[in-house]
C-alpha cells in the first residue's frame, strides 16, 4: 500500500534553480529602486522625477509622507514599511513635521513639509478602487495590480470599468500585452486620446476573437506605424480594425477622421527637426476650447512608445500644463525609461565588481592564485558531496550548512 505521507513531501529544487531565482528577485528589485544602492538620503537631490518610495505606517499611520529607500533602511528599520514602487515628483519626508519628534539619521535637516508632494491611500497601504491592502490577508490568492500611469494609484483588472465579457490581449506566456494603463477616473481628463488613431491603444477584445500572435505584433509596432507614410498609415487601420463601424475613424463629441490626423502627421514630422512648438495641432482640435468628454469614462490601455506621437502643439501644451500631464512628454518618465536606466545602472555595477575580482587576482602571484583555485574547487567538490548524499525529502537546515564549512575546514587543516 502506497505511503499516505508521500503527497504530503515539498518540492526540491535544484542549486542552479535556487541561485537563478535569487538572481531574478536581485534584478527585479534593482529594477524597483533604479539602481538607488540606499546608501544616501534622496532628499538634497529635490523633487525626482521617479523614485522607489516607501511610506512607514509606524511612524505616519496617516498615510501622510513617503520616505527614500535609503531611509526606509536605515531610519525605519523594523517599522511596518508599505512598498510604494515608484512615484514621480518626490522629495523624501523622512524627519520632516509630520514624523513628530523622529529625525532623519541621514539627512536631519529638511524643510518642514515638502509642498509639492502628493498623496493617495496608497500611502495607507491601500490600493485600486476596492481600497484593499496588497498582498491582501483575506484573499486567497493574491492577484497583480496594474498601475495607472497618471495617478499612479494600483488596480485589479476586474475593477477596470471594463466590460464583463472584454479580454486584455495577452502572450503565449499570459503576459498582458500593453505597455501603460490609463485608469477609469484618469481617462476622464485624458479624452483627448480617444481623438488619436486607435493604434496607440491596445483594443480589448471578445474573448472568441483575441489572437495573441497577431495582437503582440500589432503592439510592438503601432506607434512607428501611426507616425509612418502614408502607406503605412494605411496598413495600420486594417490591421487593428476592431471589427466595428468605427474601424476609420474615432470620435468623441465630434468626428475626427483618420486621414485628416495623417495629413497634419507630415507637418509635425517636419515640424520636430525645428525649434518650439508648432501652431498646427495633429489631432485638429484645440483642447482648452472643446474639451469634449464621453459620456462614459473608460480605462485605456496603451502600445509600446505610444507618449512618441503626442502632439506638441501651443495649444497642447498649454492642455498638458493645465491639467498637470506634461510629464507625458518626458520620456524618463515612463516605468520603461526607469527600468531601463535600473538595468544600465545594473550592469555597470557588476562589470565594476568583476573589473575588481580580476585586478585583484592579477595582483597575486602564482602560489596565491592557485590556493584560491584550490579553495574554490574544493567547496565545489564538498557541495556536490553533500547533495549526493543528502535526502532530498528533508530540507536543507543551518546546521548542514554549517556541517559544509565545517568539513572544508577540516580538509584545509590536514593540508601540507
Amino acid at each position: 500500500m502506497a505511503d499516505g505521507f508521500e503527497d504530503e513531501v515539498e518540492p526540491t529544487i535544484s542549486i542552479g534553480e535556487y541561485l537563478e531565482g535569487v538572481e531574478e528577485q536581485e534584478l527585479e528589485a534593482d529594477l524597483v529602486l533604479g539602481g538607488d544602492e540606499g546608501k544616501e538620503c534622496t532628499y538634497n537631490k529635490g523633487y525626482l522625477k521617479r523614485q522607489a518610495i516607501f511610506s512607514c505606517l509606524t511612524c505616519t499611520p496617516d498615510g501622510n509622507a513617503g520616505v527614500c529607500t535609503a531611509c526606509s533602511l536605515s531610519c525605519h528599520d523594523g517599522h511596518e514599511i508599505a512598498e510604494l514602487w515608484t512615484k514621480r515628483n518626490f522629495r523624501c519626508d523622512c524627519g520632516n513635521s509630520k514624523f513628530g519628534e523622529a529625525y532623519c539619521k541621514l539627512f536631519p535637516n529638511k524643510d518642514v513639509e515638502n509642498l509639492e508632494n502628493s498623496y493617495n491611500h496608497n500611502f495607507k497601504g491601500l490600493y485600486c478602487t476596492c481600497n484593499r491592502p496588497y498582498p491582501d490577508p483575506d484573499a486567497e490568492e493574491q492577484v497583480e495590480m496594474i498601475q495607472c500611469c497618471i495617478c499612479e494609484d494600483w488596480f485589479h483588472e476586474e475593477h477596470l470599468g471594463l466590460e464583463p465579457s472584454d479580454e486584455i490581449p495577452r502572450d503565449e506566456e499570459g503576459e498582458p500585452l500593453y505597455e501603460d494603463l490609463i485608469c477609469q477616473a484618469c481617462s476622464n481628463i485624458c479624452f483627448f486620446l480617444t481623438l488619436y488613431p486607435q493604434t496607440i491603444r491596445v483594443t480589448v477584445r471578445q474573448p472568441h476573437v483575441a489572437n495573441s500572435a497577431k495582437d503582440k505584433e500589432v503592439i510592438e509596432n503601432a506607434p512607428s506605424c501611426f507616425a509612418s507614410s502614408e502607406k503605412q498609415h494605411g496598413d495600420c487601420s486594417a490591421d487593428t480594425s476592431t471589427g466595428d463601424s468605427t474601424s476609420g475613424a474615432v470620435s468623441v463629441g465630434k468626428g475626427i477622421l483618420i486621414g485628416q490626423i495623417k495629413a497634419n502627421t507630415a507637418v509635425v514630422l517636419e515640424r520636430s527637426q525645428t525649434a518650439g512648438p508648432s501652431k498646427t495641432c495633429i489631432i485638429g482640435t484645440n483642447l482648452l476650447e472643446a474639451a469634449p468628454k464621453p459620456a462614459k469614462s473608460k480605462a485605456m490601455l496603451f502600445c509600446k512608445n505610444w507618449r512618441e506621437v503626442l502632439c506638441t502643439c501651443e495649444n497642447c501644451l498649454d492642455f498638458y500644463s493645465q491639467k498637470r500631464i506634461s510629464f507625458l512628454l518626458d520620456r524618463e518618465d515612463s516605468i520603461a525609461e526607469y527600468e531601463k536606466i535600473g538595468k544600465q545602472k545594473r550592469d555597470e555595477k557588476l562589470q565594476q565588481q568583476q573589473g575588481q575580482e580580476l585586478s585583484f587576482l592579477s595582483k597575486l602571484g602564482h602560489v596565491e592564485k592557485m590556493e584560491i583555485l584550490s579553495g574554490i574547487a574544493d567547496m565545489k567538490n564538498e557541495i556536490h558531496s553533500f547533495l549526493e548524499s543528502f535526502d532530498a525529502s528533508k530540507p536543507i537546515t543551518a546546521d548542514d550548512v554549517h556541517q559544509v564549512f565545517e568539513n572544508l575546514a577540516k580538509k584545509r587543516r590536514r593540508m601540507p
